[in-house]
């Protein structure tokens, strides 16, 4: 089973494109370290306060592969220097 979660963040403190990046940098590094997940900013690449990030995991059954999205997802939620706002899943 395939699953593809995108979440919409606010990053209220960044100040232009490199605090930004520092931030996503941050978690995207922590969340491939911590799980078997791919993640990308895959949209709002020139807006400096807000990202969109994509998640993807494979596993053998959705409810292994929404596990993993959803402890990426909690993981994201901890950082305190960005919101999430949107989240939707896909399912394949």
């Amino acid at each position: 089973m395939i699953g593809f979660a995108s979440c919409e963040c606010i990053i209220y403190n960044a100040q232009s494109l490199k605090d930004k990046r520092a931030v996503l940098q941050r978690v995207m590094t922590r969340i491939r370290q911590k799980y078997n997940v791919s993640v990308a900013e895959i949209d709002y690449q020139d807006a400096w306060q807000r990202a969109k990030i994509g998640l993807v995991a494979i596993a053998s059954s959705r409810l292994a592969t929404e596990r993993e999205l959803e402890r990426a997802l909690a993981l994201i939620d901890s950082f305190p220097e960005l919101e999430r706002a949107v989240t939707s899943f896909e399912w394949l």
